[in-house]
């Protein structure tokens, strides 16, 4: 029974893990031949109803802000080719912008509007001969973008890769917010978890390519803190990841899969937080403190998670003392993690504010903890009478299936409109000299106003 079958997906894998060894076959199953076939009783409506309590909260840092670019070059356009290319690059841009904060946008507008904007302004970047030398025009215009964490203080580069690196993070972010618009639904359907699982994937896809592939073209390189700096890159990457197996283990664990995987997919899971966490440490506290508790309780949340479905494993396998101090350690853990929740709602910085413990993806493990602890203290009790261990199990768990990778990402290729004749209109010769006596007025750098996400019921949270 597959996970999902999508493109891409090493979720899918998931479902080649063998099932849980309990024979509780649960409502609506039968046993056929050592599988379980879904009956009709549970193909439909029991599937919806477990995808309801599939919630999800992630941190949000804000979208980047822009200055306009016109794209007017008067004297350098002298053809009406060039002039075209100039108003279709203005008008792409602005519907570009204005997609990230329109609810109606989904994957398939963003991508079309993003493609359509980085084929034009791959003219500005290569040659049209496909040599390794850049186009006359990557220099004609300077462009400015705020950074995440860093308030409206704006970087500026005169550079039409800086552009590209800037617009493609923020449609990285975009795809990052509309999974999570969709992970906070009261009613979350299956295609739209699989449209948040995916869309995190893109997000991860696209970061990691700027980093790999762009960044290091830059002849400014970023500053430390700033956006396309690597670290903060990796950061996004793996944080994508880490939340795009967040919905591998919420679908393992509903569909009931065996304990072992769930355990290594958490464990798994909260190694990409630490790591995303350790990436950000060198990072100035005053703007990167409230995204790193972020990181911190969800390596702790899901670190408790591995240990409270290790727990099943070892009661399972007989062990059930050290089951009883894997749920101990489970517990001790979850404690913590509710404890970085209320420091989390209370530290100053970029993202949302929300109390994430009054979140239903929290206060359910806390509920699955404290039952499978109870069990396994009842069974020993009347079967096993077996001694508690002192230390906690060392976890080394590795998981085989449903790990994420990103989607590989590519720009699109240079737009068909631009042909030698069109880049032989734009006459650099022609450029007007730059008037040092006369002072330029500053392009303002406005704020986005990102929409304000009503909380659905049960989520206790604001969505930003």
């Amino acid at each position: 029974m597959p996970v999902w079958k999508e493109e891409h997906s090493s979720v899918g894998a998931c479902a080649r893990s063998p099932p849980a060894a309990s024979n509780r076959t649960g409502h609506g199953r039968k046993r056929l031949g050592g599988k379980q076939e879904v009956g009709p009783q549970s193909s439909g409506a029991v599937l919806r109803k477990r995808l309801e309590k599939m919630t999800h909260w992630f941190h949000r840092n804000p979208l980047k802000a822009t200055a306009p670019v016109s794209f007017n070059y008067y004297g350098v356009v002298t053809g009406p080719s060039a002039s075209k290319i100039c108003n279709d690059l203005r008008s792409s841009r602005a519907r570009l912008l204005e997609l990230f904060t329109d609810l109606n946008c989904n994957p398939e507008m963003m991508k079309n509007a993003a493609d359509s904007y980085f084929s034009l302004l791959q003219g500005f970047i290569n040659s049209l001969d496909e040599s390794t030398q850049e186009s006359k025009l990557r220099y004609i215009q300077n462009f400015k973008w705020t950074d995440t964490l860093q308030g409206q203080v704006p970087s500026a580069q005169q550079d039409a890769v800086f552009e590209l690196i800037s617009m493609g993070f923020n449609v990285a972010l975009w795809y990052t917010k509309y999974a999570s618009r969709l992970a906070g639904k009261e009613n979350i359907t299956e295609d739209e978890a699989k449209e948040v699982h995916r869309s995190l994937k893109i997000a991860a896809g696209i970061f990691k390519h700027l980093k790999e592939s762009h960044t290091p073209k830059l002849i400014t390189p970023a500053e430390k803190g700033r956006d396309l700096e690597s670290r903060l890159i990796e950061a996004y990457v793996i944080q994508c990841q880490a939340e795009a197996q967040e919905v591998t283990i919420a679908r393992a664990i509903e569909l009931k899969h065996a304990p072992g995987l769930i355990a290594a997919l958490a464990y798994e899971t909260a190694n990409f937080y630490q790591k995303a966490d350790h990436t950000l440490s060198s990072l100035e506290p005053a703007y990167s403190a409230k995204w790193r508790k972020y990181l911190h309780l969800k390596m702790c949340f899901y670190t408790a998670y591995a240990y409270c479905y290790h727990g099943e494993t070892l009661l399972a396998s007989d062990k059930c003392g050290e089951a009883i101090r894997s749920l101990q350690e489970a517990e001790k853990l979850y404690a913590k993690a509710e404890a970085l929740c209320k420091e989390y709602g209370e530290t100053k910085g970029p993202g949302p504010t929300v109390k994430p413990s009054g979140h239903l993806f929290f206060r359910k493990l806390g509920n699955v903890v404290k039952n499978t602890l109870e069990k396994c203290q009842r069974e020993n009790g009347f079967i096993y009478f077996q001694k508690i261990p002192t230390e906690a199990p060392q976890l080394e768990l590795k998981a085989n299936y449903g790990l994420v990778e990103p989607v590989p990402f590519e720009f699109p290729p240079t737009s068909a409109q631009w042909t030698p004749e069109t880049l032989a209109a734009f006459d650099l010769t022609k450029r007007p000299k730059d008037d040092s006596t006369k002072p330029k007025p500053e392009e303002e750098v406005k704020p986005v106003k990102e929409p304000d996400i009503k909380p659905q019921k049960d989520t206790g949270c604001y969505i930003s």
